[in-house]
């Protein structure tokens, strides 16, 4: 029996305090959500039904779920509208919103003293390799030739126009490896100046171990929450590459 073409559409509006933007990285690559900001809150939309009312979205802490009708904003089953929902908002995919790019400013405070510097030095000890950072360009027709068996014990993160791949054995393929201790995926042949930073840094910045914590040689850093890796395929790959715009 077909649908009567008046029965209600819900569409929904979801509200995220900036403070935990860190979270949305467990739906980034849902593409139908469109994201925008004001001083506070993060509002998103676009929700399909399913997505709604999935586990990804109930665990994301401090969300609240409104239903928007006529310009208000109604919570589940409530018959008396909580607010309206604001206009003028500049939306953008949450995919493109939410890129992971390398930092710029250089991660030098953790408040010990307010004065302790980040450093990482060159170490002769070697230590066995857990990721691998590649060029899209430069793997994009070697990933395709890989068995199956191979990726599928890989997981993987889009970082600017590179792959960081977690898992071993490793890709055979070119690009720069890290090694892990603590939540973090430190350059290969590197390791922190002083070697107490490592537990340090991870109580401070990865307590709940729910992200990696990447390092550049000069002491930058950035967040990876490990909700936002996937596993690999050929399928995945594709997908992911095709969905930015490339330069060979």
């Amino acid at each position: 029996m077909a649908k009567d073409p008046s029965e209600h559409i819900k569409e929904f509006r979801a509200a995220l305090p900036r403070t935990d933007e860190d979270f949305l990285g467990s739906i980034r690559d849902w593409k139908n959500i469109q994201l925008a900001q004001d001083e506070e809150v993060i509002w998103l939309k676009g929700f399909t039904p399913e997505q709604a009312v999935s586990q990804e979205i109930r665990q994301l802490p401090g969300l609240l779920l409104y239903e928007l009708r006529e310009g208000l904003l109604f919570r589940k089953d409530a018959l008396v509208p909580s607010k309206k929902m604001r206009t003028a908002l500049l939306w953008t995919p949450i995919d493109k919103a939410l890129k992971l790019t390398f930092p710029v400013s250089n991660n030098n405070f953790f408040g010990i003293d307010g004065k302790v510097e980040v450093k990482l030095k060159p170490v002769e000890e070697e230590r066995p390799a857990a990721a691998l950072l590649c060029s899209m360009a430069e793997i994009r027709d070697m990933i395709v030739t890989l068995p199956k068996f191979r990726l599928e014990r890989i997981v993987w993160i889009l970082i600017d126009d590179k792959a960081l791949f977690l898992g071993t054995p490793l890709l055979g393929l070119p690009g720069k490896p890290y090694w892990a201790d603590n939540g973090h995926l430190l350059p290969a042949g590197f390791d922190f100046e002083f070697s107490n930073l490592s537990t340090l840094l991870q109580q401070k910045y990865n307590a709940d171990l729910e992200q990696w914590l990447l390092w550049t040689e000069d002491g930058h850093m950035l967040r990876l929450p490990k909700s936002s890796f996937r596993k690999l395929s050929v399928s995945s790959f594709r997908l992911t590459e095709k969905s930015q715009e490339w330069i060979s």
